[in-house]
């Protein structure tokens, strides 16, 4: 599934402002480290980030709907595969 424009440029602003301090406490997915989410409310989507200090990099690994944490679930199962 494509995400349409103006959910896209919403990720982008929020990734933006999250470069800046990309470890938000707030956000952080229980349970599993370096993972944290940014959540679209009104758009109902859900972004899965990783970050690594080392390399100063803020890796997305998951966008999709909130429907029974299936993009929680997604984000952990790619991660594993790595």
């Amino acid at each position: 599934h494509k995400l349409g424009p103006s959910v896209r440029q919403q990720f982008k602003q929020k990734l933006a402002e999250r470069l800046e301090q990309p470890r938000v406490p707030a956000a952080a997915l229980h349970g599993a480290p370096d993972l944290y989410k940014i959540k679209l409310r009104t758009a109902g989507y859900r972004l899965v980030y990783q970050v690594e200090d080392a390399i100063v990099t803020v890796t997305v690994i998951a966008v999709g709907k909130r429907e029974r944490n299936l993009v929680y679930a997604a984000a952990l199962g790619r991660l594993k595969d790595q």
